[in-house]
């Protein structure tokens, strides 16, 4: 089965709509572990728009599954995650203007940059991912800085409608999860991923780790986490049982 790991930043970008104590990201956390979620992610963006410092915290020290904490590769973010010691840091490209993540890290030109904060994590034990686009060339350049893993973004995949397209970008991911897997790269996935579209992406036999948020968070408003959840895990599952026939 795959795991999935349930991202609570849109809970907190609904709080911090008022500036308020509610909905409250860790109660949504624990919400999504008892639905099954097999971790919790959340990003600490530079602007602080939806989590807070405090957040990272005490979502830490209140769950029960590990945490994974997505942050830019500057300096104050490094230092946080050491005090922090979250499960796993995953770097992500970081834009003030943007509304979400766009693209994946160029890790090609960062090499040695990427490279020190791995160093600098290693000696407390927190994993090392990194968000990149399903190129080759990226994933060679993760592999020389030592990355444990690295999440292939699907957002290109989700946004695109023309059937064609689609099936061009999912051959992408799934040539990009070959070559991962076979660099000796653990293969996580996400963004933009929902119930109808995580089913390819859950077929393909590399990818073993999934990060979803938005669409959960959303659902959530109608149906409550923990279904929105379990649902997710559904259709995880549809895909995973796709291997077992392609197999």
């Amino acid at each position: 089965m795959i795991r999935l790991f349930v991202n609570v930043d849109h809970v907190a970008t609904l709080r911090e709509a008022r500036k308020t104590v509610e909905p409250d990201p860790l109660k949504a956390a624990r919400l999504a572990e008892q639905a099954g979620a097999d971790g919790i992610t959340v990003h600490l963006r530079e602007d602080r728009r939806h989590i807070q410092d405090q957040d990272v915290h005490r979502i830490q020290q209140g769950i029960r599954t590990p945490l994974n904490l997505e942050m830019a590769a500057v300096e104050e973010m490094v230092q946080l995650a050491i005090n922090v010691k979250p499960y796993q840091v995953s770097l992500v490209p970081e834009k003030r203007q943007e509304i979400t993540t766009e693209g994946g890290l160029d890790v090609i030109s960062k090499k040695q940059s990427l490279g020190q904060i791995r160093q600098r994590l290693a000696p407390f034990h927190i994993r090392f991912s990194l968000f990149v686009d399903p190129d080759l060339e990226q994933l060679d350049a993760a592999k020389e800085i030592g990355a444990d893993s690295i999440e292939i973004n699907t957002g290109l995949y989700t946004e695109l409608t023309d059937p064609e397209q689609v099936e061009r970008e999912l051959k992408k991911i799934q040539a990009a999860a070959r070559h991962a897997k076979g660099l000796g790269l653990r293969v996580f996935a996400g963004h933009g991923l929902n119930n109808e579209n995580v089913v390819s992406i859950a077929a393909i036999p590399e990818i073993e780790e999934l990060n979803i948020g938005h669409n959960l968070v959303a659902r959530s408003v109608y149906c409550g986490m923990e279904q929105a959840v379990r649902d997710m895990i559904r259709c995880i599952e549809k895909g995973v049982a796709q291997r077992t026939v392609s197999a």
